[in-house]
């Protein structure tokens, strides 16, 4: 693992968060480069401390390490496909929002010419970078992880997922999913009991112990979907639905929109007609494994 804090680094992409990870480096004492196409976009940081890259070409062989985050994967490709921009030797961390066959891909593309290659994610807002709130993910080899690490945890909590490049963008939009299902399930309860005089930041209060505890069903629930085996340790699904048609039943009487309960109760309706009436609750699986249209 490098533990030289005066390692140097190159940031291309100064959009809110790429100014925040070169933010993030220069504070930790890392000797920053850094390359924007509006170059009006570097002054703070250059007044900070970084140098501002006369080309994407000098940026990358300014510093060994090169942090990227721009628009998508596209604007990667245009930018660093010129012909005078040479890969070669260089380590190349694309903090780029997009797909994990995207990233796949650009992995594939950036060793072709010599570079390697880590894909990340950035779990966090950009006032959050260069603290611990900050979880940055990272997916690619492990010695091109590690030979970085300590200048990567200048902007956050760092974490290695696997050589697979296409780990950090799954983990992205799974941790996406867990989001707005979370904040979708309290919008509907608030929603629900706002029709009674409750107010949101009420029922909030409730709705926190709610997740919490759910949360903790997660490890056994995990246990049973990587055995294949689903016995109803604590209920049937056929009990949850029952369980179900009831909040879509209160929904509709109060007049609140029950098209999210119907939708579960739905899933839980083919699961119970494909024989799993009798099973726990994580037997939904393979609801969630198999694509449907419309």
């Amino acid at each position: 693992m490098n533990n030289n804090h005066d390692t140097s680094v190159t940031v291309i992409g100064l959009g809110l968060m790429g100014q925040a990870l070169a933010g993030a480096f220069l504070k930790a004492g890392h000797s920053t480069t850094v390359w924007n196409r509006t170059t009006a976009k570097a002054d703070r940081l250059v007044a900070e401390g970084a140098r501002l890259a006369p080309s994407v070409g000098d940026a990358l062989t300014a510093s060994p390490l090169t942090v990227i985050c721009l628009t998508d994967y596209q604007a990667v490709h245009e930018l660093l496909g010129a012909t005078d921009v040479a890969l070669d030797g260089t380590t190349l961390v694309n903090l780029t929002s997009g797909s994990s066959a995207q990233a796949r891909e650009a992995a594939r593309w950036a060793e072709q010419r010599g570079a390697r290659y880590l894909d990340g994610a950035i779990m966090a807002v950009p006032p959050a970078i260069g603290t611990a709130e900050a979880v940055i993910l990272h997916s690619g080899p492990q010695a091109d992880f590690a030979a970085h690490e300590s200048t990567l945890g200048a902007l956050g909590t760092v974490t290695h997922l696997g050589a697979d490049h296409g780990l950090a963008s799954l983990y992205d939009v799974a941790g996406l999913a867990m989001m707005w299902s979370i904040l979708n399930a309290w919008l509907q309860g608030t929603a629900m009991l706002a029709t009674a005089g409750v107010d949101a930041a009420t029922y909030a209060q409730f709705a926190r112990q709610i997740a919490v505890g759910v949360a903790e069903w997660l490890p056994g629930y995990a246990e049973q979907i990587d055995k294949g085996s689903f016995p109803a340790e604590v209920s049937a699904l056929e009990t949850d639905a029952r369980a179900m048609a009831h909040l879509v039943e209160e929904s509709e009487a109060v007049g609140v929109n029950a098209e999210l309960p119907k939708l579960i109760r739905a899933m839980a309706d083919r699961a119970i007609a494909a024989g799993h009436g009798g099973e726990q609750y994580p037997v939904l699986i393979e609801e969630f494994r198999t694509p449907r249209n419309g």
